[in-house]
């Protein structure tokens, strides 16, 4: 009788262990990428299909057909603050993105909605745009976003797949932003000299302001190095070769007394430049 209880006791564990699932590799797996941009960051979540000798655009992809810009579930796209795409105003937060593709373009469309290209609703589109396309030397075997370009106030989405290639503008107004922050650290009693100089330098802004608080700020870290050269390559764009090879000497000094190669290297450079 204990045999009989035992072998039936292993029988229903044998069944139990075949009914559970296990698991595979994804033919499509998700990839999520996220950029820090402007004074936020961009973020996108898609499902990454591949050639495998197939061919894409025009057939698996059909032209004037929406297309859920990936596989699988939607792709998301997250913008942490408004931005600009091809100079439409998009205000910050979470979309869909979604793409009706043609032999020449791309339309590319953000949708507040959360179901996909198979229950979309042309009133829930927040933005639209047409892209050119354009076409690769070397083939793409998966579907890839990234990000390139990437500056202070603009960078450039990507898309490629097969020999198709599309890259989308996003820009942001920070400048206002940026001094108004500016202006109120400076009325703190610990004054960020350095990093208000280096954002007027890098951005065009005020150079006379930018080698002011360049100065300040050598003044009070009189051993940082790349605060000197930071101010050597304002008096360059200046206009005033003398004060910035000086100025450069003395960041290679500082920096060879700390073994910085990659500085003295960076202020050599700055001084051939002149």
């Amino acid at each position: 009788m204990k045999k009989i209880i035992l072998l039936l006791v292993l029988s229903v564990l044998g069944m139990n262990a075949q009914a559970q699932s296990f698991k595979t590799p994804t033919p499509s797996p998700t990839q999520t990428i996220k950029q820090e941009f402007s004074l936020s960051s961009v973020e996108i979540t898609y499902s990454r299909p591949a050639l495998r000798g197939r061919k894409i655009f025009g057939d698996i992809v059909p032209f004037g057909k929406l297309w859920r810009a990936g596989a699988n579930a939607p792709t998301k796209i997250t913008f942490g603050e408004d931005v600009k795409i091809m100079g439409k105003s998009l205000k910050a937060g979470s979309y869909q993105l979604m793409i009706n593709p043609t032999e020449k373009s791309w339309e590319i469309i953000l949708n507040k909605g959360t179901d996909g290209v198979f229950n979309y609703h042309p009133e829930e589109n927040v933005l639209t745009v047409s892209v050119p396309t354009a076409t690769l030397q070397y083939p793409v075997e998966s579907l890839a976003y990234q990000f390139e370009l990437v500056a202070a106030n603009k960078m450039f989405i990507q898309i490629s797949w097969e020999k198709t290639f599309v890259s989308i503008p996003v820009e942001t107004e920070i400048d206002a932003k940026i001094a108004a922050s500016i202006e109120k650290v400076m009325s703190a009693d610990t004054k960020p000299y350095f990093e208000s100089a280096s954002y007027y330098f890098e951005t065009g802004r005020d150079l006379n302001k930018a080698l002011e608080w360049a100065t300040k700020a050598t003044d009070s870290n009189p051993t940082a190095f790349w605060v000197f050269h930071l101010k050597a390559k304002i008096q360059a764009k200046m206009g005033d070769k003398a004060g910035a090879k000086a100025t450069a000497l003395k960041s290679i000094e500082l920096a060879k007394a700390a073994k910085n190669d990659d500085y003295v290297a960076l202020n050599e450079k700055l001084i051939k430049s002149l």
